[in-house]
This record gives C-alpha cells, sequence and structure tokens, in this order.
C-alpha cells in the first residue's frame, strides 16, 4: 500500500461526500424559486420514471415562479401530477402548454423545518467523512502491523487524515451555516 495513494484516495471521497451535502442543500426551498427545487422531481412518462428536467424545459422568470414547458404536451398532466404528490408543497397550474408553479412565502415554522433538515444532511455528511477517517486509519494500522510502513509513516500520515478530516468538516459547516442563513432569510 502507498501512503500517497491512500491520502489521495481519502481526500477524493471526502470532496465527493462534500459535493454530495452540497447537491442536497440545493434542493432545500429557500425563499426564493430555484430551478434546482425540482432536481428530485420524477415523472410518469409512458410508463417509466423519468427525472422531471428530462421531460422539460425548467426556469425561473421571476423570484417567486418557476416554469415548465414540457417538450411534449401530452405529459403535462403527469408532470402535474409529480410536482403535487412531491413533498415541496407547492400547488402547479397549467395551462395545456405549461406548468406554472408559485412559490409561496415560507411560513417561520416551515423555515425553521427546513433548518432541521440542514441540520440533519450536515450530520449525515460529517459522519460519512468521519467514516472515511476511520477507513483510511484502518488500512494504516493494518499496514504497520504487515510492517509495509514504519511507525513513524504512520503517526504522519494518521496525523495527516485527520487534518484533511478538520478541513472538509469545516468546509461541511461553513456549507450547512451558509444554506440555513438562505432559508432563514425572509
Amino acid at each position: 500500500m502507498e501512503l500517497n495513494q491512500l491520502k489521495s484516495d481519502t481526500d477524493a471521497h471526502m470532496k465527493a461526500t462534500l459535493e454530495d451535502a452540497r447537491r442536497k442543500f440545493q434542493h432545500i426551498r429557500t425563499g426564493r424559486a430555484s430551478v434546482n427545487l425540482l432536481d428530485t422531481i420524477m415523472v410518469d412518462y409512458y410508463g417509466s420514471m423519468t427525472p422531471l428536467s428530462q421531460v422539460a424545459a425548467i426556469s425561473a422568470p421571476e423570484p417567486s415562479l418557476l416554469t415548465v414547458q414540457p417538450w411534449d404536451p401530452s405529459v403535462i398532466k403527469a408532470i402535474e401530477k409529480a410536482i403535487l404528490t412531491s413533498d415541496l408543497n407547492l400547488n402547479p397550474s397549467n395551462d395545456g402548454k405549461m406548468v406554472r408553479i408559485p412559490i409561496p412565502q415560507l411560513t417561520e415554522e416551515r423555515r425553521k423545518q427546513l433548518v432541521r433538515v440542514v441540520h440533519d444532511i450536515t450530520e449525515e455528511h460529517r459522519t460519512a467523512i468521519r467514516n472515511i477517517r476511520r477507513d483510511a486509519n484502518d488500512k494504516l494500522k493494518a499496514a504497520l502491523k504487515d510492517k509495509t510502513i514504519s511507525e513513524d509513516d504512520e503517526r504522519r500520515a494518521l496525523e495527516e487524515v485527520q487534518k484533511m478530516t478538520d478541513s472538509y468538516i469545516a468546509k461541511l459547516n461553513d456549507l450547512g451555516k451558509q444554506r440555513e442563513n438562505e432559508v432563514m432569510t425572509v
């Protein structure tokens, strides 16, 4: 086992975890319209569940309105149904060619719920980063036991993995705080 390879793999896994958190934060609703809000919506398109972005063009012409323009007008009812049944609490309407989705202002109670969701996502990803650290540390200890690395190399590598972990957790906490502020801003 090469130490540099272990460090780069650990860094790549932590970076991927941070990106996953960033993607999940984008799906959390703030007070204004964002096309990312509808990324998780799946539409029944001729019998198969298809992401909304693959069957329609989504845009945000105003800060409090999203529009969905399907490429095939026959799926407009399915799009409307998918948005209604999602957990986004949105009420779409269609004019036969386009689905309009007004984005209502968030209530204080709903904002607090969303902040709890942000905290949950942050904690889930913190745990994932710590698990990546644990796996890297286990590999280092196994390499020491197999005598493929020295005790000094193991100690230095453990310190580097810890510094990497602390860095990624700090970045994750910053992302969480930023998203929390966006949610709480009226």
